[in-house]
C-alpha cells in the first residue's frame, strides 16, 4: 500500500499533532521503502537553498548534496553559513562523500538586495555554462512585533512572498538552462490551516499583531500562489511545489516559539525529518505534478474548512499586489 492510498496516512494528517510529529513521520517512513530518489539522483546538477544556515535550511542542503549536487547556501551573511558547512561537510565524510558547497549572501526581504543577487548569481552560471536545477525557498522568520522591510513590507510577507517570488522571476533563464526540468520548492506551515487569505490587508496594518498569525498568514499566500505560479513558469519548463515540513525542532523554533517548544519537545521530529519532502521533491522521479502543496511525500489539501478558502477571483487580487510590490509584470 503506497502513502497516497492509506487510510492511516490521511487519519495522521487530519489528527495534526501526530502527523506533523516524528510518529507520523516514523510511520509514513515504513511505507516508502520503494519511493526514496535513487543514490546520486542530483549527480551533476545544480541547488540553491534560502535559509541555509541552520534548522531546516542545512538539512535541506545536506539531503541535496547527499545525492550528488552541488549546493548553494544562500544566508544573509556569510559568517551563518561557516558552521552550517563545517556541520554538512563532517556528515557527508562519515558517510564517505564529499560535495561542492557554496555560500551565498543575501537578505531575501530586501528587494534590492535580491535583484543585486540574481544578477550576480545569473551571470556566474552563465558563465558556466550551467542551469540551475533546483531553488528551495526555506528562510523564514516570525517576529514578535510587526517588523517592516527596508522596502517597507511587512517582514513576514516580504521573506516567504515577495523575497522568493521576485528572486525565482530573475532566475528564470538559470532555471530554464536546466536539461532536466528545473525544481521550485516554497517551505511553507501547517499553521497556514488556521488562516484565511489576506487580500484586503495583506500588509497586516489593521488589527493586533501576531508574529505566529503573521507568518501563517505569508504561509498561506505561498500555498494559494502555488498553483498561479506553477502556470506563469510553465512555459520555462519550471515546476513549482509549496510543502510543510510539520513540527520540526530546529533552532528558529526555539527562538520564535520557546514556549511551544517546551511542551512539544518530546514529539518534534528532527530537522532532517522536516526536510525530507522537500528533498525528495527535488530528486524523485518522474518529477510530480506542478502546482501542488505537500507533506510527508503526499499531496494535502490547501484547506479543510471553508472559511479558509480563497473564494473566486481571491488569489488573483493577491497576485495583483504580488506583481505591484516586486515591480514585475
Amino acid at each position: 500500500m503506497s502513502a497516497a492510498d492509506s487510510g492511516l496516512d490521511r487519519l495522521l494528517d487530519r489528527s495534526i499533532v501526530p502527523g506533523y510529529s516524528a510518529l507520523g513521520y516514523r510511520l509514513r517512513k515504513r511505507e516508502w521503502s520503494n519511493d526514496d530518489p535513487r543514490p546520486d539522483a542530483l549527480a551533476g546538477r545544480r541547488a540553491l537553498v534560502t535559509g541555509a544556515g541552520g534548522g531546516l535550511g542545512e538539512a535541506t542542503a545536506l539531503g541535496l548534496a547527499r545525492l550528488g549536487a552541488t549546493v548553494h547556501l544562500l544566508v544573509r551573511s556569510e559568517a551563518r553559513a561557516a558552521a552550517a558547512v563545517d556541520r554538512i561537510r563532517t556528515t557527508l565524510a562519515e558517510d564517505g562523500r564529499t560535495a561542492e558547497l557554496i555560500v551565498e549572501e543575501c537578505d531575501v526581504s530586501d528587494l534590492a538586495a535580491v535583484r543585486g543577487f540574481t544578477d550576480s548569481f545569473g551571470g556566474r552560471l552563465r558563465a558556466m555554462d550551467s542551469g540551475l536545477d533546483v531553488l528551495i525557498h526555506n528562510a523564514g522568520v516570525l517576529p514578535a512585533t510587526r517588523t517592516e522591510s527596508v522596502d517597507g513590507h511587512e517582514l513576514t510577507v516580504a521573506t516567504h512572498v515577495l523575497g522568493p517570488i521576485l528572486m525565482t522571476e530573475r532566475l528564470l533563464p538559470a532555471l530554464s538552462a536546466s536539461t532536466v526540468g528545473a525544481r521550485v520548492v516554497l517551505v511553507a506551515s501547517g499553521g497556514m490551516y488556521t488562516q484565511g487569505l489576506p487580500t484586503r490587508d495583506p500588509e497586516y496594518t489593521k488589527g493586533e499583531y501576531s508574529g505566529s498569525v503573521a507568518y501563517a498568514r505569508s504561509k498561506r499566500m505561498q500555498v494559494e500562489l502555488t498553483p498561479l505560479l506553477a502556470e506563469r513558469w510553465s512555459d520555462d519548463a519550471v515546476s513549482v511545489y509549496a510543502m510543510h515540513p510539520g513540527w520540526a525542532d530546529t533552532p528558529g523554533v526555539a527562538d520564535s516559539l520557546p514556549l511551544f517548544r517546551t511542551l512539544t519537545r518530546p514529539i518534534l521530529r528532527s530537522a532532517e525529518a522536516g526536510a525530507d519532502t522537500a528533498v525528495w521533491l527535488a530528486a524523485t522521479e518522474p518529477a510530480p505534478p506542478s502546482g501542488t502543496f505537500w507533506h510527508d511525500r503526499n499531496v494535502r489539501p490547501t484547506s479543510y474548512r471553508s472559511a479558509t478558502r480563497p473564494k473566486p477571483g481571491k488569489v488573483d487580487t493577491l497576485w495583483q499586489w504580488v506583481q505591484d510590490a516586486i515591480n514585475v509584470e
